[in-house]
């Protein structure tokens, strides 16, 4: 049994409201746990703003092996990266830099108390020689502090909902993980971000499949790209993370769970390929990942001790072309045989795009990227939180 998540198109406008009734008849549950039957948005609320009580704000986290990103609205440029760094320093530490003006970038200086315990995030932990986290860590280790920088960067307090996903290695997993975030965020929080005391209060958790968010926002997109629209296709959504590619099999937005799976192969597999061509370079360095992720004629990276920049993009090409095959025969190797389109998200789907789009189109199959790629799934997290709350009275 798959996720109900029909959702057919209509024109902006084209009603007024939708009952409670009639969205429970539908399948929206005012929940608190998302389970993998209840991802039920329907067109109206993807395709226009849902009004909610001005009281209950939306925190819609990603969190990526690199990078958290978050947003608390449908605005792309709203998104925030926060790197995944994360450091337990006594209290004492992560103050030191106090002295400094407040007006400082967060992004650089972020930290935060909560029970007793200090938190460097970002820059900062990195600064602290904290890592990125591996493959074998868990995403629920440390999304309660992630969560709690996001809502101390967005200024929020409160009551607040929050949405992220989870990979899905199995069924079994998935809501094992789920179970245990929901428990730690949902609940009343006092803490300290950056000297600023705040109280939060979550009342709403909900925890989807990494990759899922994608497919709604594309769904809500105003456009032409899928024929037949979205709702009748059975899509493939491969989402190229840091650690894990996590790859979704929908039948006309019902998730199919049996067929779905995250497989370890994934950027940072990437990562280490090039840095060991680069003497003295680091796999999780914040700087090599930026500079990877520039255009062509920007990627310079310059390794600690070294005293010239290395032109990553030799490197690069020949590297992303080898990479891409690979990943295009496991793809391949998994695929269903009914699947016709494939959505591509994350930063690695944007990364290998111009190298994965003909080969997909050489098994005769419909390739589509989210955009924006890295965002997408913070996005489409959103909208459903926007739809679930509309349902809470």
């Amino acid at each position: 049994m798959g996720l109900g998540f029909r959702v057919p198109k209509q024109k902006l406008g084209s009603r007024k409201g939708v009952s409670k009734a009639v969205l429970e008849g539908r399948g929206f549950k005012p929940i608190f746990l998302m389970t993998t039957r209840q991802l039920v948005p329907n067109s109206v609320m993807l395709t226009q703003q849902t009004k909610i009580a001005s009281n209950k704000s939306i925190i819609s986290a990603d969190l990526g092996r690199t990078a958290t990103k978050a947003c608390v609205s449908r605005n792309p440029n709203s998104v925030v990266f926060i790197p995944a760094n994360v450091a337990r320093e006594s209290v004492e530490k992560v103050r030191g830099g106090s002295f400094e003006s407040k007006a400082t970038d967060p992004l650089l200086d972020m930290w935060l108390e909560y029970q007793g315990k200090g938190y460097a995030l970002g820059q900062l932990a990195a600064d602290f020689d904290a890592p990125l986290g591996g493959a074998d860590q868990s995403k629920v280790v440390d999304a309660l502090v992630k969560v709690f920088a996001c809502a101390g960067y967005y200024q929020m307090k409160g009551e607040i909902a929050v949405v992220l996903g989870l990979p899905f290695y199995s069924q079994e997993q998935f809501e094992k993980e789920k179970e245990e975030i929901v428990s730690q965020l949902r609940s009343p929080h006092l803490m300290v971000y950056r000297g600023e005391r705040v109280e939060i209060d979550i009342r709403h958790v909900w925890v989807m499949p990494e990759g899922f968010g994608s497919l709604i926002w594309c769904e809500a997109q105003d456009s032409k790209e899928f024929s037949p629209e979205l709702p009748e296709l059975s899509v493939a959504v491969v989402d190229i993370g840091h650690q894990t590619t996590d790859l979704l099999m929908v039948d006309r937005f019902r998730f199919a769970r049996a067929a779905s799976k995250s497989d370890s192969f994934a950027m940072n597999r990437f990562y280490e390929q090039l840095a060991a061509k680069i003497p003295g370079a680091n796999a999780q360095s914040l700087s090599l990942l930026e500079a990877v992720n520039k255009p062509e004629g920007q990627r310079f990276y310059r390794p600690r001790g070294a005293t010239k920049p290395t032109d990553l993009d030799p490197i690069i090409k020949d590297l992303r072309e080898a990479f891409a095959s690979e990943l295009s025969e496991r793809l391949v190797q998994w695929l269903p045989e009914r699947v016709t389109d494939v959505v591509l998200t994350g930063g690695g789907g944007e990364f290998f795009w111009e190298v994965l789009q003909p080969l997909l189109k050489e098994a005769s199959l419909k390739a589509h990227l989210a955009q924006p790629s890295r965002k997408a799934n913070a996005l489409g997290q959103f909208i459903y939180a926007e739809a679930q709350l509309a349902t809470i009275k």
